[in-house]
């Protein structure tokens, strides 16, 4: 979500080598996030190729920042 906060969007292999992860992976948290809400997506075709860009909702942006705002609370 940091990453989408930062970005405007970002696409699917741009996530997953900035996190380090594997497709499945990536894409159940993806899943999760659009459940609740918090991101967005987009699906175009790039050179006859699939791509899908990610990025945050005004839903998604208010709920990183209580999340944030909870953390540094806790290190007070």
């Amino acid at each position: 979500m940091s990453a989408l906060m930062v970005n405007d969007f970002l696409d699917f292999n741009a996530l997953k080598d900035l996190l380090g992860v594997t497709d499945g992976n990536l894409a159940s948290h993806l899943k999760t996030l659009e459940t609740k809400k918090y991101i967005g997506f987009k699906k175009e075709f790039i050179d006859r190729k699939p791509n899908t860009r990610y990025f945050s909702t005004p839903e998604g942006r208010q709920a990183f920042k209580k999340h944030i705002e909870a953390i540094e609370q806790l290190l007070r």
